[in-house]
């Protein structure tokens, strides 16, 4: 832009604009640099600056800027550097070299067992558990680290982290055995690194507390991924192709009694295993063999004398029936009629009076499984039974609950426990919590009479 085409308003509003930036300079330094540049203030301020990178600063003396015949001059220097760089900038660049780096130091610690090494076509068979907890890894942050709360919040695997404090650690035959020797069903974890619902059943499953302590006193954990040696063998022998799997294995026959398959939460699971936690395996094998029809060893031409024998054993039974109504006809004439009916209704009069009013049993909830607490009954007569009542119910409706269950339960007092190998827990009948404050989620009531 010539001065011609500019006012004297306009020029010194240029030269304002120029020595607001270029403090400390006069009016005519400022003017001598936009004659320079055809009143170009953005360029007049750079070349500006290139004169005084000889060591002068912008807030020097009037002395330290660039004569004015030099000006000019300067000015052509920077016009020809400027389209030099234009076409430096058309030429290609030199590639960038490559960089190979390692992400982990040690990939076994960081439980990449499964992954086949070039020296070597093995899978490790088991995994170093005490190594795992030694060292947390990726788990964890490192100890002695100082650690911030960002640090904390984004350290998401920790969150995945296996549950180490329940699980077996060794093969799969030794937590056989140890099940079967203390007397636990063996509850056995398949997963695989490439589908998330494993890593969510450590998140929210295995760390769920009331998981974690059912498991502890009912089972023997196991886990293990489906590419080691040992999770290759219990795949094949169990036929698994879908991961993650939840087995529950009993430990003297290796049957498998239950499965589940994908992410499990932790109400349902714990629903699922109560009929485990009514009685072990070995009590499992004797209520078979009571059940299971006894065989015949005899051949086909000796069905007459097997036929005979038969015909003993009931006459057997029938005189022993016959013995013992006897013996029933003799005590009842030698206690009278009257008497024994007064007694009765003694006992049952001082029942009554000893009996606490129970509350009044409501309709059985339905709805958000969160808002319930499903709790599993074993009535002295053998029948097992489920309810499911509010959490802000009071435990007092248990007892209200076997009432209707059993009719003897008007005249005769009974007790409840939770079954827990080693001790059994007695419930009280006066305690005022409520069943999302006693933790009888999930849980077994042992019903049995006083």
């Amino acid at each position: 832009m010539e001065a011609g085409m500019l006012s004297a308003t306009d020029q010194q509003s240029m030269v304002s604009s120029f020595l607001e930036i270029a403090v400390g300079q006069s009016a005519e330094t400022a003017r001598q640099f936009l004659q320079a540049t055809s009143w170009k203030l953005e360029e007049a301020i750079q070349l500006f600056y290139i004169g005084n990178e000889g060591g002068g600063t912008v807030g020097g003396s009037s002395s330290q800027i660039p004569a004015a015949e030099n000006i000019e001059a300067l000015a052509e220097q920077t016009s020809r550097e400027a389209e030099r760089n234009v076409v430096d900038e058309d030429e290609v660049r030199a590639p960038i070299p490559v960089i190979r780096g390692t992400l982990y130091d040690d990939a076994l610690l960081y439980g990449a067992s499964r992954m086949r090494h070039p020296e070597s076509s093995s899978v490790p068979g088991l995994r170093n558990f005490d190594e795992e907890i030694k060292r947390p890894g990726v788990w964890e942050p490192e100890q002695g680290v100082a650690s911030t709360a960002e640090n904390s919040r984004d350290n998401l695997a920790s969150l995945y982290r296996p549950p180490y404090h329940i699980m077996f650690q060794g093969s799969f035959e030794k937590a056989k055995g140890t099940a079967s020797s203390q007397d636990k069903w063996l509850l056995v974890n398949l997963q695989s690194n490439t589908e998330f619902s494993s890593h969510k059943l450590n998140r929210d499953t295995w760390s769920n507390e009331a998981v974690s302590q059912t498991i502890s006193t009912n089972f023997v954990f196991w886990q293990v991924y489906d590419e080691t040696t040992e999770g290759q063998k219990v795949c094949t022998y169990y036929k698994l192709n879908i991961m993650p799997v939840i087995l529950v294995i009993d430990p003297i026959t290796g049957q498998k009694m239950r499965s589940w398959v994908g992410m499990v939460e932790p109400e349902r699971l714990l629903e699922d295993l109560l009929t485990f936690m009514d009685s072990g395996p070995k009590d499992h094998h004797v209520t078979l063999s009571h059940k299971r029809p006894r065989e015949s060893s005899s051949a086909q031409p000796q069905k007459t004398k097997v036929v005979a024998d038969k015909s003993n054993e009931y006459e057997e039974v029938a005189r022993a029936l016959a013995a013992s109504m006897e013996s029933i006809k003799e005590t009842s004439e030698v206690i009278p009629k009257d008497k024994h009916v007064n007694l009765t209704e003694e006992d049952e009069k001082t029942c009554l009076e000893n009996k606490p009013d129970y509350p009044p049993l409501p309709e059985e909830p339905k709805g958000d499984k969160s808002l319930l607490c499903t709790v599993g009954f074993r009535l002295p007569d053998g029948r097992r039974v489920r309810r499911s009542f509010l959490r802000t119910d009071p435990v007092q409706l248990l007892w209200s609950f076997c009432c209707s269950q059993l009719k003897e339960a008007e005249t005769r007092p009974f007790r409840l426990a939770q079954p827990i190998p080693g001790a059994s827990k007695s419930l009280d009948y006066d305690t005022e919590m409520t069943f999302g404050e006693s933790g009888l989620a999930s849980s077994m009531i042992s019903v049995t009479w006083e």
